[in-house]
């Protein structure tokens, strides 16, 4: 197995240079928000869907936007609005009084990035049209399904729930992203570089394409070799269980969780450590890995109870309890 293992660190030794290239080229625009980048990064990496979270005018939109540009795939943004109708995402069936045939026209998802801003501004029948997408890779315009290009994700940004004019987002596709971030303020001296490149009437926002869609698989090839003890795969089932069954794991948490993590958190965990683990220039997976991206994973697929809303804990504050008390190996 140590041979394998210095293999796949020899094959990420060399993808490093390419993806290093990426975060050179996206941070001509984006000044500071490594954490959101990278965090990114890792959802490419693992062909799953990020939601983003944080207020007006921390970049969200601009990093998606730039990435994209980065990667030269398609790319679409969808500005979500209360008005918004299904159609409006997956196309529809256009009627031709001549022929008296109907025509396939297509919405916006037929793309690779789909950068879906705001998404809780819209209603739930907009977020279900979406949720087939995320999940199935396809949607249905009457009668047919059509295949979604590949590579296929959704970067999608809202605002903090409590904002006025927002809709939550339904459970069932809330669990559908990999990860959720909450982006937070630049500290000042980030915000100093922030004023010298963006406080113009014409800042440069132009990026060079680093990579192509045949080197996103490649990398995506490299991110499922990435080595995994079984000690950290027990480590994560541990993680995961806690969240269920706390009290087996010394935690006195029982009380503040109404839902615990479902086995999808336990992929996405394992898949995510493994692109934070690539991130990192390691062919393996530490236990830190595991750490570092787990708050991302966990945050939005631990529902908590009222009595934890009425002690103002949040899962944030589960979560973190468990990975305080769990062993590492």
């Amino acid at each position: 197995m140590s041979i394998d293992v210095k293999k796949i660190g020899e094959k990420v030794e060399r993808e490093s240079a390419v993806l290093a290239r990426v975060r050179s080229e996206i941070g001509k625009v984006i000044i500071g928000q490594e954490y959101m980048i990278e965090r990114l990064l890792v959802g490419l990496l693992c062909n799953n869907h990020v939601l983003i979270e944080g207020v007006p005018g921390l970049a969200k939109t601009l990093a998606v936007t730039t990435l994209s540009k980065t990667l030269g795939a398609s790319f679409r943004r969808i500005q979500f609005t209360p008005d918004l109708l299904p159609a409006d995402l997956v196309g529809t069936l256009i009627y031709n009084p001549r022929s008296g045939e109907f025509t396939t026209r297509r919405g916006p998802l037929f793309a690779n990035i789909i950068l879906a801003d705001e998404i809780n501004r819209a209603p739930a029948k907009v977020q279900s049209a979406l949720l087939e997408a995320m999940q199935e890779r396809q949607v249905t315009i009457g009668e047919e399904s059509h295949k979604l290009d590949d590579p296929f994700l959704v970067l999608a940004t809202q605002n903090p729930i409590e904002h006025e004019g927002t809709y939550p987002l339904p459970e069932a596709q809330v669990d559908r992203f990999m990860l959720k971030l909450k982006v937070t303020y630049p500290n000042k001296a980030e915000e100093k570089k922030i004023l010298g490149r963006m406080a113009t009437s014409s800042p440069n926002l132009a990026v060079e394409t680093v990579i192509r869609p045949e080197d996103i698989f490649r990398l995506r090839e490299l991110t499922d070799e990435i080595y995994m003890d079984e000690k950290v795969e027990d480590y994560i089932i541990d993680i995961v269980q806690a969240t269920r069954v706390p009290a087996e794991y010394g935690l006195d948490v029982a009380g503040l969780i109404q839902y615990g993590a479902s086995p999808r958190a336990t992929i996405f965990l394992a898949m995510a450590s493994k692109a934070h683990a690539l991130l990192q220039g390691r062919g393996y997976v530490t236990p830190q890995d595991v750490k570092s991206i787990g708050m991302d994973v966990l945050r939005h697929r631990v529902i908590v109870t009222y009595e934890a809303e009425a002690e103002e804990k949040t899962s944030e504050d589960v979560v973190a309890a468990i990975f305080d008390n769990v062993a590492v190996p």
